[in-house]
């Protein structure tokens, strides 16, 4: 998604990734959720465990969703709206770790993953 920039932006359109966490919808209901068969014996347990977290969260998601499409419309009105918005007091600091995760990696990775470039290369 975040490459579309790319291909719109010489048009004029600009383009924001939204991050949400969790809001009280109606994707939880059962009449909104359809839940496939698990196929494979091994994760079996693991996702009984997920769908019944998931269930568990119906009703009582923190996220207000009136509030969101407030905020949404305040993005979309900014004069440069932002690549990416993330929605919700549970998703800024999941975003914000995960941020901090990747560059974490990314400096492991320098000793072995710098110096890969043909030797002609600027």
């Amino acid at each position: 998604m975040e490459s579309l920039r790319f291909d719109v932006e010489p048009y004029g359109i600009r383009t924001t990734i939204v991050e949400p966490g969790f809001f009280r919808t109606e994707l939880l209901v059962d009449a909104s959720t359809s839940w496939a068969e698990g196929s494979i014996a091994d994760y079996a347990e693991r996702t009984a465990d997920t769908k019944k977290m998931w269930q568990s969260m119906n009703g009582q998601q923190a996220g207000d969703p009136a509030k969101l499409a407030d905020a949404l419309l305040k993005v979309i009105a900014l004069p440069e709206p932002p690549l990416r918005f993330v929605a919700g007091d549970d998703a800024v600091p999941a975003i914000e770790a995960k941020g901090q995760e990747i560059a974490q990696q990314a400096a492991a990775s320098r000793a072995l993953g710098t110096g890969l470039s043909h030797a002609d290369a600027a």
